[in-house]
């Protein structure tokens, strides 16, 4: 349940992407601006950073594809530009950008499916903002790639055998050049 404090947050994230959208039609820097401040300053307000922090935004990331959802642009690149603000605003690099990257995606496949969006689009966006987001983290794009994959088909089988078998076949393959292993086994419902 999401308490009134947290509703306004997440309300104001959504209404703030729909605005500099509607106003300028720039997504990417609309979304990677505005979730990477609110993400940088949530983690200085909580003390909470990586795994931990990304659990606090579900409701937030849930906000941000409503937001863009409801201005009809293309979620695979709200998806892209979504990872790129959350991974730029949580300043977590290494090892423990991996863990966040896993984590991020099991929240992009479970809120996508919670507002009706279509999960295979997500999983292409997820993979790709993560492939460009390597670089900033200090990663390498290969695993962090894999993790995010790893991360999504297994938030996928959490839902259903169906949502799981339809992000693991968007996850399989290559992302901008990079082939994407995913860790097995997957639970399936």
């Amino acid at each position: 349940m999401v308490t009134g404090v947290k509703k306004g947050v997440v309300e104001s994230v959504k209404d703030s992407i729909v605005r500099v959208i509607a106003g300028t039609g720039d997504i990417v820097n609309a979304v990677v601006d505005t979730i990477a401040v609110m993400v940088s300053n949530l983690a200085k307000d909580t003390g909470k950073t990586g795994v931990a922090l990304i659990e606090l935004l579900h409701d937030i990331i849930g906000a941000a594809i409503r937001g863009v959802a409801g201005t009809g642009k293309d979620l695979e690149d709200a998806v892209k530009v979504l990872v790129i603000g959350t991974l730029k605003g949580l300043d977590v690099t290494g090892e423990a950008a991996y863990s966040a990257v896993g984590a991020l995606a099991s929240s992009i496949i479970k809120t996508t499916v919670q507002t009706g969006g279509d999960v295979v689009v997500a999983t292409q966006g997820l993979l790709r903002g993560v492939f460009h987001s390597a670089k900033h983290i200090g990663v390498d794009a290969e695993k962090a790639v894999s993790e995010a994959a790893t991360g999504a088909v297994k938030a996928g089988y959490d839902i259903s055998a169906e949502v799981g078998d339809k992000v693991k076949q968007a996850a399989t393959g290559t992302i901008a050049g990079v082939k994407v292993v995913l860790k097995e086994p997957f639970q399936k419902k």
